[in-house]
């Protein structure tokens, strides 16, 4: 990642002395939280910046699906806590566990440049997805990756696999699984990239909203630190999010509901595909939008409307008579 970015000159504020971190205490999340604290204290190297780790509720509930459970806000609302009693300045995410609506009182302000976005196999046996003999047990915590590979491969058997990514790669080595899928981002900055057999195209797997990036989120009432985290944005990776999230939002997306987008930008313009399925990947919409960068929030809205149009409300209020 380019860690050249320094403040605009333009920028009229002084860095405080102190900037306090809020992260979940899992590893990859460590490594996320270590990042930003680096590139801070290179931009401000008059600032102390801590990290405060914590356990959320997402990482405590490990027995049950996080569609039953509440979804990926369980990862992030204790470090909101944090925030609003001022134990914190910022919180650091992955941006695919923020949900798409924050609660009232915060705001991101800042994404971090993208890693690899694909999803990636991970086997001690088998070189690829359809390498797998009918029957094989797949392991994925991910509503958006079973719809996809029960649409595409509905010979397998899709089990809920939860933990930390060490702790799923245990249990793939202890034979629980013939394979596992993951998100590659978190291998590769976690320097386990040798455990990836093969990474999935996004034309095969489309990854979840957000899927690589990093997102720092602060109270709104900290107008302070907005221009002090602005040179941790990275404007490519920005409004692509801003796309996706934004189809996702339209489309009441959350972990409950099997739908994924993947934008990229293409000069002026971003290229969005995204789509929503049916646990099963019976029934499966996938749609293309493209648009100006300066309107991602705006195509994000209209790629959702392309899957309402083709019959995406069907799906989902058959996934609300379901939970």
């Amino acid at each position: 990642m380019n860690t050249s970015s320094k403040p605009s000159a333009s920028y009229n504020f002084k860095a405080p002395d102190r900037l306090v971190i809020a992260s979940r205490e899992s590893p990859l999340a460590m490594w996320q939280a270590l990042h930003i604290q680096s590139r801070l204290q290179a931009l401000y190297p008059q600032t102390t910046v801590e990290i405060l780790g914590m356990t959320t509720t997402g990482d405590q509930i490990l027995d049950t699906p996080l569609a039953k459970v509440g979804g990926k806000g369980l990862f992030v609302k204790e470090l909101e806590t944090a925030l609003e009693d001022g134990r914190a300045d910022l919180a650091v995410h992955s941006m695919k566990d923020v949900p798409m609506n924050l609660p009232e009182g915060f705001i991101l302000t800042a994404t971090g440049e993208r890693e690899d976005p694909r999803d990636a196999f991970v086997s001690n046996d088998f070189d690829s997805l359809e390498d797998l003999p009918a029957g094989s047990i797949v392991g994925t915590s991910s509503l958006r990756r079973q719809s996809q590979l029960q649409a595409r491969l509905p010979h397998l058997k899709i089990e809920s696999l939860r933990g930390n990514l060490q702790t799923r790669l245990r249990k793939l080595d202890e034979g629980q699984y013939a394979a596992i899928i993951l998100a590659a981002a978190g291998l590769i900055r976690l320097g386990l990239s040798v455990r990836i057999r093969n990474v999935i195209s996004p034309e095969l797997s489309i990854p979840a909203v957000g899927q690589g990036a990093l997102g720092i989120e602060i109270n709104a009432n900290r107008p302070d630190l907005v221009a002090i985290l602005s040179p941790l944005n990275h404007a490519d990776t920005q409004v692509c999010v801003e796309a996706e999230r934004a189809m996702s939002r339209a489309l009441a997306g959350s972990c409950t509901v099997p739908l994924g987008a993947y934008a990229t930008c293409q000069g002026e313009n971003i290229h969005i595909t995204g789509f929503v399925a049916s646990v099963d990947g019976k029934q499966m919409l996938i749609e293309t939008a493209t648009g100006h960068r300066n309107q991602a929030d705006t195509l994000g809205k209209t790629l959702a409307n392309q899957l309402l149009a083709k019959g995406a409300n069907e799906i989902l209020a058959a996934l609300d008579g379901h939970k």
